[in-house]
């Protein structure tokens, strides 16, 4: 049996009958891109099931746990839609995570096989698991080669593909064409409000709902050239990333690491449209010395999302990186990665001051310590309710409890409130406010101020222990090429422009923020460089 001759089908509600509503709708135009390797929609299909077959072979069955723990790359993609036609639930693994945290994630969501890297960051991931888990307990996929001793129990990706020869295509295809938007895609870690990583497990269906108005939103098109420099095993790099892709006819361009020098010259070279990512990616490229000289004439969409975004920064994004389309968006892992956004043609003091409007389907409201939903403008946690919140976290029913309340709410720890149009203002995370002196301050209204510095490329804001107020703010800066900045200078200028309770009482330069894989600033990373 050949995807050829599936019928065309225009309602999809599952990744796998989306990649063969893709092959119809989108036939030859490049569905990936990673270096020498090309993959069109119409071929996609069948790399896919190739991947389906040989899991098949190997005992893993719908409702089984597969890991990936790697890099992007196209075969992270082919690993991830392979198991999910074979009907298993996706576990992303962070990169940045040591072998023994990765070990975690595993035993705890019950992985029967992960696909790894052979060589990353100087790490040989295999060898390390193996260490671990010892030669045979664990079966490892190698989505790259690496250099070390043969690992039993441990096939590179060509010899776990000649594994597909012991499952037919249309048995494969049985299963995959099975797969409903009520299955569980994936189970993605994350650590939530509180306490350490727990599983948020979610739908098919729910993705496909949510990142159907995201493609609609950013006015996304067939032939688009997406560089996917969000990490895939986030919501950022995954949902909004390559399923979006597969969503509208996009090419994936997968980033391994983030550099803003290969970034620079792959926006050129690969004629990159369509560039999401944190506030500190754009800043990055905004800081560069060689941004004058760079080819950004192919730039037209950008997408980002942080609590507040400095209208200045929205500006240069259009003035100096080229961009048309500049807008923001708000989620969390569970609720998908999506929530609200911006619809592209808000003006631009409401893009840079809020993150949208519900997506439909959706309801947000700003809930008080006391339960009670507060009214426009008013201050609360910001709490989500509608098709895309999880299903629950994995084992753990009484931290689901915790989160999702009685009346479908989920709390997402997050602060802010709602203007009386519905566009939601992100003031902080309940966990990084701190109080000085008996205010409330939010580091990220402090450092939308810093932004506006001329000397200074990044800042974050942490509140340290104070004798006299209780805390005060600390900002950690770096400094654009060329320029200098003190401790007593940059105050002096804070204090012009904000609240007194709200200026820094110390200033750090530093040459590099600490980013997770992520590319966001890790303040914990800041609070340990403290005196």
């Amino acid at each position: 049996m050949s995807t050829d001759n599936l019928s065309p089908s225009t309602a999809f509600d599952s990744i796998p009958s989306l990649v063969f509503a893709a092959a119809k709708q989108y036939g030859e135009l490049a569905a990936i891109e990673d270096g020498d390797l090309s993959i069109s929609y119409q071929q996609l299909p069948h790399a896919s099931l190739d991947v389906c077959r040989a899991l098949m072979a190997s005992g893993i069955k719908p409702g089984d746990r597969v890991a990936i723990w790697g890099a992007n790359s196209a075969r992270w993609i082919l690993a991830a839609i392979g198991l999910q036609m074979a009907g298993a639930v996706l576990v992303p693994i962070n990169t940045r995570m040591k072998a023994v945290e990765a070990q975690e994630i595993i035993n705890r969501s019950g992985a029967k096989l992960v696909f790894t890297v052979g060589d990353f960051l100087k790490s040989d991931y295999p060898a390390q698991l193996a260490k671990l888990f010892g030669p045979s307990e664990l079966i490892q996929v190698t989505l790259t080669p690496r250099k070390g001793e043969a690992i039993e129990s441990c096939l590179d990706w060509e010899q776990f593909l000649t594994k597909k020869d012991h499952v037919s295509e249309s048995d494969a295809l049985a299963v995959a064409t099975n797969i409903s938007g009520t299955d569980l895609s994936d189970l993605m870690f994350t650590s939530g409000t509180t306490g350490k990583p727990k599983g948020v497990m979610s739908r098919h269906g729910a993705i496909i709902r949510a990142f159907s108005q995201f493609v609609k939103t950013l006015g996304l098109v067939p032939g688009d050239r997406y560089l996917v420099v969000n990490p895939f095993f986030h919501a950022f790099g995954y949902k909004a990333g390559w399923v979006t892709c597969l969503l509208s006819g996009a090419t994936i361009l997968p980033q391994a690491v983030f550099d803003a020098d290969e970034v620079l010259e792959r926006i050129h070279k690969d004629r990159v449209t369509v560039l999401p990512g944190p506030p500190t990616l754009y800043l990055s490229l905004l800081a560069h010395p060689g941004l004058s000289g760079a080819n950004l004439d192919s730039l037209r969409v950008a997408v980002t999302g942080a609590a507040t975004i400095p209208p200045i920064l929205i500006e240069r994004m259009r003035e100096q990186l080229g961009f048309k389309v500049v807008t923001t968006a708000y989620g969390l892992t569970e609720c998908g990665g999506l929530a609200s956004i911006c619809p592209a043609d808000t003006p631009v003091e409401t893009i840079a001051g809020t993150s949208g409007k519900a997506i439909n389907g959706t309801e947000i409201a700003i809930i008080s310590e006391q339960g009670e939903i507060l009214g426009a403008g008013e201050t609360g946690e910001i709490c989500i309710r509608g098709f895309h919140v999880m299903k629950g976290y994995f084992e753990q029913p009484q931290a689901t409890a915790e989160t999702i309340d009685s009346d479908g709410w989920l709390h997402t720890g997050d602060v802010g409130n709602l203007d009386e149009n519905g566009f939601l203002s992100i003031t902080d995370r309940l966990k990084d406010m701190y109080i000085s002196g008996g205010f409330n301050c939010y580091p990220a209204e402090i450092e939308a101020v810093l932004t506006e510095h001329p000397a200074i490329a990044q800042s974050a804001v942490v509140g340290i222990n104070d004798d006299r107020m209780g805390e005060v703010g600390c900002a950690f800066i770096t400094l654009k090429e060329g320029h200098q900045l003190d401790e007593p200078t940059l105050i002096a200028w804070c204090r012009e422009r904000m609240a007194n309770y709200r200026v820094p009482r110390k200033v750090c330069v530093i040459e590099q923020m600490p980013v997770n894989a992520s590319n966001k600033i890790v303040k914990a990373d800041l609070v340990k460089r403290l005196p």
